[in-house]
């Protein structure tokens, strides 16, 4: 009988009990956009609205293929035969830079060392009608120096003094140049030469557009420091380690878009004819930036006209926005040492919408109720939506800022009875 009666007892506490467990009420912030915060079982709501509309037509593009993408997001604004495999030509050579900025970045070269020209990189002994900074016999060069040759004069001497600077073989350096385009995504992407002159270098427009925003990402100081550069002279009398008469020869830079077009600052231009004219671009205005890759126009003239077709109708329709998120209310964590835990965003939100969007923004907050410790770190905890007038423009996950360790014996007794009422 006593049994019986406990257990009575119990039942009787059950209400009260579920209602000490139940999470707080959550507070909308008091700045910011719009947010409102429910919780739920964790189920996810309906398929987003398309936040990618422009007001206006794409344009015309004569080139063969052609991707334009928000270089902060990666999101695809437009593109054309996107998947066609093409040699990239000279475009090759930012794949080159970016290995050697890399290993600046990582204190395993420095841009003022100076390095001897090897004789395989002199002008000389580079393939016909080739673009050159002019290396040569009785010099000396900064790795600064070579990674302007590449970027303004886009020589290929200069690829291949910095592909020995950093192995022991050309070859090897392509090698590096494979492992890095595989370790990045590049599916579709397979390097021959440092340079790009071969035919057998081959890409894609969305290849390179992805590539063209992680190199941004990863070096964000390049464009002002070497692609925006409008000439380069060499070789300089302090090149020179004997005293012959070698020319400063100055050339400009072959982006012909750099002080023409608001905002750009790169990227890279290439030709060949197995390839056609090619270029990669970036301009900036404001808080967007875009990358737009075109490859296989029949001309310069075209390759400049497509490219700057691509950014002004980019820039017309198209902006990149970075919302404050609101303040998150704890999430409720079952059985676990402690009963609330704080939640946080994997990254800041960040997203590609059209111009005619996003004029009025709210969060909705959708948290998980039946957390049950343990729980990793980085675990997800809920989502949380941005919306507009139109529809939602974002989702992404909440996760725990930290591990939920579980609770003791009568704290998951006790959640265990709770979690019935959720």
């Amino acid at each position: 009988m006593r049994t019986i009666k406990r257990c009575l007892a119990l039942f009787a506490f059950l209400p009260l009990l579920a209602a000490a467990c139940a999470p707080p009420a959550c507070v909308p912030p008091a700045d910011g956009a719009a947010a409102k915060a429910r919780v739920s079982p964790g189920a996810e709501s309906s398929p987003l609205s398309d936040p990618l509309v422009p007001a206006s037509v794409p344009p015309g593009i004569g080139a063969r293929s052609a991707v334009l993408a928000d270089a902060a997001t990666g999101t695809v604004l437009f593109s054309l035969h996107p998947n066609l495999q093409i040699p990239p030509a000279s475009l090759t050579k930012l794949m080159t830079i970016h290995l050697v900025l890399e290993e600046i970045a990582a204190g395993r070269a420095f841009a003022d060392e100076i390095l001897v020209p090897p004789e395989e990189s002199w002008a000389q002994n580079q393939a016909p009608r080739s673009s050159l900074m002019f290396l040569g016999r009785n010099q000396r060069v900064s790795l600064g120096e070579l990674l302007l040759g590449l970027a303004v004069s886009s020589g290929n001497d200069a690829a291949t003094a910095a592909a020995l600077r950093f192995a022991p073989t050309v070859e090897d350096f392509v090698s590096l140049m494979n492992a890095e385009a595989a370790a990045l995504g590049l599916s579709s992407t397979r390097f021959a030469d440092p340079a790009g002159l071969s035919g057998d270098n081959t890409t894609t427009a969305a290849d390179f557009a992805r590539f063209c925003s992680l190199y941004i990402a990863a070096h964000p100081e390049s464009p002002a420091l070497l692609h925006s550069v409008r000439e380069f002279a060499y070789p300089l009398a302090a090149n020179m380690t004997a005293p012959v008469r070698a020319p400063t020869i100055v050339q400009n830079n072959f982006n012909s878009l750099l002080g023409r077009f608001e905002g750009v600052d790169g990227l890279k231009t290439g030709h060949i004819p197995e390839a056609g004219y090619n270029i990669a671009l970036t301009a900036r205005r404001g808080g967007t930036r875009l990358v737009a890759v075109v490859l296989g126009a029949d001309s310069e003239k075209r390759r400049a006209a497509d490219g700057e077709a691509l950014l002004s109708w980019g820039f017309d329709n198209f902006e990149t926005i970075r919302p404050p998120a609101p303040e998150f209310p704890p999430a409720r964590i079952w059985k676990g040492k402690e009963k609330y835990a704080e939640l946080e965003l994997e990254k800041p939100p960040v997203l590609s919408v059209s111009k005619n969007r996003a004029a009025l923004l709210s969060w909705e907050l959708d948290i998980n109720a039946a957390l049950e410790a343990p729980l990793p770190k980085g675990a997800r905890a809920g989502t949380l939506v941005l919306r507009d007038e139109t529809g939602e423009l974002l989702r992404a996950p909440l996760l725990l800022k930290n591990a939920a360790p579980k609770g003791g014996f009568w704290r998951s007794l006790f959640d265990s009875i709770g979690l019935v009422f959720i």
